[in-house]
């Protein structure tokens, strides 16, 4: 897409051309330049990287917008979003371009050159200006598209290029001021140089490109989004707008995933929707779960959960032609031993209790408790989301005979509260104490309980901990640093009992 920022103003204004020429004005220091410009202001001479007061003076009136890095940038994701549907391996070509790796997918839409027509000609109807070519390798096709569109057959890149002037090297002025010098006007003339000679003089980053350029080496693309593992997808004749035909849709899929699934022994933790609109814009709705999933009719439920929970409804727009259900991530199951007594149905109302809460209101909002390693009571249990599973639940417990009572309250206080406590001894257990502007009388107490903290995080005193009953019924649990080196004791309320 060779003119990006021009195409997205035009674009924006309803696709009506401007009366005068477009230019889009770029900041280099303190010194304006045409940053892009349309064809018709090509045509009169106008050129990217000109100064703009000699744009100005060359061309009366110009319509000229500054630059705007960031929408552009925005549109051409935008847009590698919708290309998505050729291949899943897109990678930005910044600042106006794609490389779209179509290796064992050009069959599928009549061959190489029915593909690049296809591709090219849905861009161009959606307003923007496309030059696309094909090649064995990133670089070469980044130059044919610029310069020379073009289908190249494997092992001929060399060839093609050959012709192409020395800025399709696209390297810095230094370098083509220093190939310009030497005489050479084409990249066949830099590729019959030793490479030797041009890494002695240009640098081995410059032979690396030209290499590559000419086949003989290859770049690998970095892909903008992660592969899914599995995927199924329905191609539409006419674009569909209604709910219950994407709903039918939707259903298919997730049977067809579940069939794969099932087939390949897995099941999906990180379940993706895509819904692909017309116009070009792209819809997505992932969902996580906490177990290997491979069920159709949950799979529904979770999506259309989570399609209700969305701020902003899916629009159909002018209509999906594209549907698509991902399976981002997909694990082995194993099968495990039940025992007669275990209530396996329940575990799994639960943990699809905790997917749909997840769904709902976010899975960093659904929780679970797992022990430490610590006695230290504020820090023996840690809140991990509710479905991640890679938080196991080792870690120290305290152990107690059956019947006894619990030796820890269910509720802990944020931050342990200073309480003004009396005891009959120094190392005895209060007999009244005030939290909260209230004094409790306290009726039966047990302990101490004495907890050292963790001498190599902490340098904390040790606490003696308290199970304290007041005449009134009400159990707390109370703790006192000291007495030590003659400091006063100080009591704490780190607890309440059920």
């Amino acid at each position: 897409m060779p003119r990006l920022p021009t195409d997205r103003l035009t674009r924006k204004n309803s696709g009506t051309p401007f009366k005068a020429p477009l230019v889009v004005s770029g900041k280099n220091g303190n010194a304006l330049h045409v940053h892009a410009l349309e064809a018709k202001a090509a045509r009169l001479g106008l050129y990217k990287g000109q100064p703009l007061a000699n744009a100005r003076a060359m061309v009366q009136p110009l319509h000229i917008v500054p630059a705007d890095e960031k929408a552009d940038a925005a549109l051409l994701d935008g847009i590698a979003d919708w290309c998505d549907r050729f291949t899943p391996l897109i990678s930005l070509d910044a600042p106006d371009g794609l490389f779209l790796d179509i290796t064992g997918a050009a069959h599928l839409f009549g061959g190489e050159a029915a593909m690049l027509a296809h591709v090219t000609g849905m861009i161009a109807k959606q307003g923007f200006v496309v030059r696309g070519a094909i090649a064995g390798t990133s670089l070469a096709a980044h130059a044919l598209a610029r310069f020379a569109p073009a289908i190249v057959p494997p092992g001929s890149e060399a060839q093609a290029v050959a012709p192409l002037p020395i800025t399709a090297l696209e390297c810095d002025d230094k370098i083509l001021r220093a190939l310009r010098h030497a005489g050479l006007k084409s990249i066949g003339m830099v590729a019959e140089r030793l490479h030797s000679e041009l890494s002695e003089r240009l640098g081995k980053s410059f032979v690396t490109r030209l290499r590559v350029m000419l086949g003989a080496e290859e770049q690998p693309l970095n892909p903008r989004r992660a592969l899914p593992d599995l995927m199924a997808e329905r191609h539409f004749a006419e674009p569909v707008v209604t709910q219950d035909t994407i709903a039918a849709a939707l259903l298919g899929l997730a049977q067809s995933l579940s069939e794969i699934l099932e087939r390949e022994g897995r099941g999906a933790r990180l379940l993706e929707a895509v819904f692909f609109r017309a116009d070009g814009k792209v819809d997505r709705i992932a969902i996580k779960t906490g177990e290997p999933l491979r069920d159709p009719k949950i799979m529904m439920r979770l999506l259309n959960q989570k399609l209700d929970a969305l701020a902003d409804p899916l629009d159909a727009g002018f209509g999906f032609d594209l549907v698509r259900l991902e399976a981002l991530l997909a694990e082995e199951t194993k099968p495990g031993t039940i025992s007669f007594d275990h209530d396996e149905n329940a575990r799994r109302q639960i943990a699809f209790l905790v997917d749909r809460l997840s769904v709902r209101f976010g899975e960093h909002r659904v929780q679970r408790f797992v022990p430490q390693d610590t006695h230290i009571p504020e820090g023996a249990g840690a809140a991990v989301p509710a479905q991640d599973r890679d938080f196991g639940a080792e870690g120290w417990t305290l152990k107690r005979a059956p019947g006894d009572p619990p030796r820890r309250p269910l509720r802990l206080l944020q931050k342990p509260e200073g309480v003004s406590a009396m005891a009959s001894v120094p190392d005895g257990p209060p007999m009244r104490f005030r939290w909260r502007q209230c004094l409790h009388e306290v009726a039966r107490a047990e302990g101490p309980e004495r907890i050292a903290m963790d001498w190599w995080r902490n340098a904390g005193l040790t606490r003696d901990y308290f199970r304290v009953e007041t005449q009134a019924g009400q159990r707390f649990w109370l703790y006192r640093d000291g007495p030590y080196g003659g400091l006063a004791p100080r009591w704490y309320l780190q607890g309440v009992f059920a």
